[in-house]
């Protein structure tokens, strides 16, 4: 039986944050580990480039990122783990794939309706006003991150299923204009229970809202974090209900049932905020100081990431070129004979 193939790839625009770690880091590295699946990630960095023009923060988040899926305990003999800037057969085959996608089809990218409504409501006569072709034409490129590798399955939260489904059509019409099934038809994968880390106030913990709490730290820097979840003014004694702070919620998210059984009855009984603090903040270091250890040694010695990065991609490139090449002898680019 054929193995599924599953690819996932992890924009460079920002550090990750415990949020990323239990909705996305975690059940990825768990799901590899799955004897019937072949599985694919990688560092988005052209696709960073679209909304951040700081080379910096692109630098940094590149190194962060990568160093974070390895502390996490990503198995690189089991996936392919590659930078997407180091495979220049993507940016082939983005190429070919533009030549054949509709306008039309980019026309309806999310992405690029929300940047057209926000000139339209601010009244500019030019309703593509500041938008580059990069936002235009990133559905094109992800697309060919997708199907270079012939994933079967990309896991992608609701919001993202449209790409997944341009890819889909794109394929379809290479596959159809050119006589040749040589490009895999991928499919959302969607967790149902996906786990969303609510943040410090109770919304989706995201950098957006400032409500984060930093994946690596030292237990003093995290107790601080965890000190600006909101509670209430409930005195030490009072019942407390575990929906009346984001504390539980997080809590949850790093305690077996019965951990977090003995949390709520503890929180009934009256047991104190500032207590119930200090045990999330040590059951989330319980999880991650070791994770915190090797993160801080892989920043440090960025050339074992740099090695790490080159081996994937590597053994990415060759299979790259040899559907690139199939590829390029459809549409007739090929040697001379």
């Amino acid at each position: 039986m054929a193995k599924k193939r599953i690819l996932t790839g992890v924009t460079t625009t920002g550090i990750p944050h415990l949020g990323n770690y239990v909705g996305a880091i975690r059940p990825a590295i768990q799901a590899a580990a799955a004897e019937d699946t072949e599985s694919y990630l990688f560092l988005a960095n052209y696709h960073g480039i679209i909304k951040c023009h700081d080379p910096a923060m692109i630098d940094d988040s590149t190194r962060a990122v990568a160093a974070t899926w390895l502390a996490c305990g990503l198995d690189t003999e089991r996936t392919t783990f590659y930078r997407q800037s180091d495979i220049p057969e993507i940016l082939e085959l983005n190429w070919i794939l533009t030549c054949i996608t509709a306008k039309g089809l980019m026309n309806r990218a999310h992405a690029y309706k929300a940047a057209v409504q926000v000139n339209i409501d601010a009244g500019l006569e030019d309703q593509d006003h500041q938008i580059e072709m990069g936002l235009y034409s990133y559905p094109i490129l992800m697309a060919a991150d997708i199907l270079m590798f012939q994933a079967n399955q990309v896991p992608v939260g609701r919001d993202q299923i449209q790409h997944v489904e341009m890819a889909r059509d794109i394929a379809q019409r290479f596959n159809h204009r050119f006589g040749k099934n040589l490009l895999t038809l991928p499919e959302a994968l969607i967790d149902e229970n996906v786990q969303l880390l609510v943040g410090l106030d109770g919304r989706k913990m995201s950098k957006s809202y400032g409500n984060t709490i930093p994946l690596f730290q030292t237990p003093n820097q995290r107790q601080k974090a965890v000190n600006k979840i909101v509670t209430n003014l409930k005195e030490p004694g009072e019942p407390k209900a575990k929906d009346e702070s984001p504390l539980f919620e997080i809590y949850q998210a790093f305690a077996t049932p019965e951990e977090t059984q003995a949390f709520e009855q503890a929180l009934n009984e009256g047991l104190a905020w500032g207590e119930a603090k200090k045990l999330l903040s040590a059951k989330i270091g319980a999880e991650l100081d070791s994770k915190t250890d090797a993160y801080n040694d892989l920043i440090a010695h960025p050339q074992r990431i740099e090695e790490i990065l080159q081996a994937g991609a590597h053994k990415a490139r060759v299979e790259a070129r040899e559907l690139l090449a199939q590829v390029k002898d459809a549409v007739g680019i090929h040697t001379l004979k």
